[in-house]
Order: C-alpha cells, then structure tokens, then sequence
C-alpha cells in the first residue's frame, strides 16, 4: 500500500471525486486550494482532498473509494495517514457530510465527534437533489478530531 501527494493534474481523478461530491463546481470551490493524496494498492483505491481553514484547523473536503473496493478499510486507512501527515500542524480536522447514519459511523470510528449543522446546505449549493443510502441530503452535518 502507498499513499502519494498529489501536487498536478488533479482533474486526472475527477470520476473518483464524483462519487463523494457529485458537482465539478462544489470540487472546484476547494481542489487547487487543497493537498490530495491518492491510496494505491495493487492500483488505485482511494482518495482524499483536505484544505486548511484556519490557524491548526484542516477540513476533509472529499474522500472517495474505487466502489468496488469499499468497505476495505482503504478509507480508514486514508484518515489515518491524515492524522500522521498533519500531526504537530493540526489541533483539528473536520470534515462535513450527510446526515446518514453511514456516514456519520465511519466517521465515529475513525475518531470524530458530532460538531455542527449546516442547515440546508446540500438544498441551498447544489444545482440537484443529493441522495445517499436513499436518503435526500437537506443539511450537512461537521464532525471533528480534535489533537
């Protein structure tokens, strides 16, 4: 398994960062402003994209996985190596999601509490209903880790 920065071209992994933010607009908001790092193993797995907001305060922005590669553990993996990556940098990592259950037990067991609401935030900046786990997404809910 290897885990690399990626610094160029990082509409190169557009279809994958699709899948955790359905609207080129959205990504474009924060995908040069961010790091990316790409989760290989025998072949890409995952992704990642994480942008700095303030003062030790970085934010998950996006995190994908090959779905026929999901449930693996390659998403863990990839907020792991995050924790190591940002250690010393980062007193707090966010990251915003739907409010699913999923979702927000992924997060639980990758060491994230329950911080905020967005409300209407998936109504109000995307230009169509967003689902997940057949559930329409209204709000965002923020988790965080606090170091």
């Amino acid at each position: 398994m290897e885990i690399k920065k990626v610094i160029s071209d990082k509409k190169e992994f557009l279809d994958l960062l699709l899948l955790a933010d359905e609207q080129e607009s959205m990504i474009d908001r924060y995908l040069e402003r961010g790091d990316m790092f790409v989760l290989y193993d025998d072949g890409l797995k995952a992704l990642c994209v994480v942008t700095r907001e303030g003062e030790g305060v970085y934010e998950i922005k996006n995190i994908a996985t090959v779905p026929f590669f999901q449930r693996q553990g390659y998403g863990k993996r990839l907020i792991e190596f995050l924790f190591e990556y940002y250690q010393g940098k980062c007193s707090e990592m966010l990251v915003g999601t739907g409010d699913v259950p999923s979702s927000r037990s992924f997060y639980e067991h990758c060491g994230f509490v329950i911080s905020h609401r967005i409300k209407n935030f998936f109504t109000d900046n995307y230009d169509h209903p967003m689902y997940e786990d057949g559930v329409q997404l209204v709000d965002m809910i923020y988790l965080k880790k606090t170091f």
